[in-house]
This record gives C-alpha cells, structure tokens and sequence, in this order.
C-alpha cells in the first residue's frame, strides 16, 4: 500500500478500496481514521483525539490537491 508522511502521521490507502470515492487513511500508532478527500470529511475515526481529527483534516486541506492527484494516479 503506498504511503506518504505529513505532521508525523501516515497516509495510505488501498488498492482494494478503488470503487469507493477517493478517500485517505490516516494511521499513527494503533490510531486510524478514513478522510473523504472531495468534501473533508471523517468517515470513521478509532483512537484520535478531537484535538488530533482537527489536525488531520487541516493537513488534508492544505495538501488535497496533491493526495487526489496521487490516488487518482494510483487508481486511474
């Protein structure tokens, strides 16, 4: 599975995940959370902290253009 690092967290995603909109995993620790990427939303979150989701989605934000084009990449 590829995987980039972005504020000490690791985003990933599946191949298996291809028919589902694009979307990011985030992990760290025993810690994950699924990111919808077109609308920043939480699709499911374990073990983060409000405080740590808050982070994440502001890290999303500032690198969306390139974690769609890097899935899409992927998928496509």
């Amino acid at each position: 599975m590829p995987s980039k690092q972005y504020g000490g967290y690791k985003f990933q995603f599946y191949s298996a995940d291809k028919h589902e909109p694009p979307h990011i995993h985030v992990v760290q620790a025993e810690k994950r959370a699924k990111i919808w990427l077109q609308n920043l939303t939480i699709a499911w979150s374990r073990h983060f902290s409000q405080r740590e989701l808050t982070r994440i989605l502001a890290i999303v934000k500032d690198n969306q253009a390139e974690l769609i084009e890097w899935y899409n990449g992927f998928f496509n």
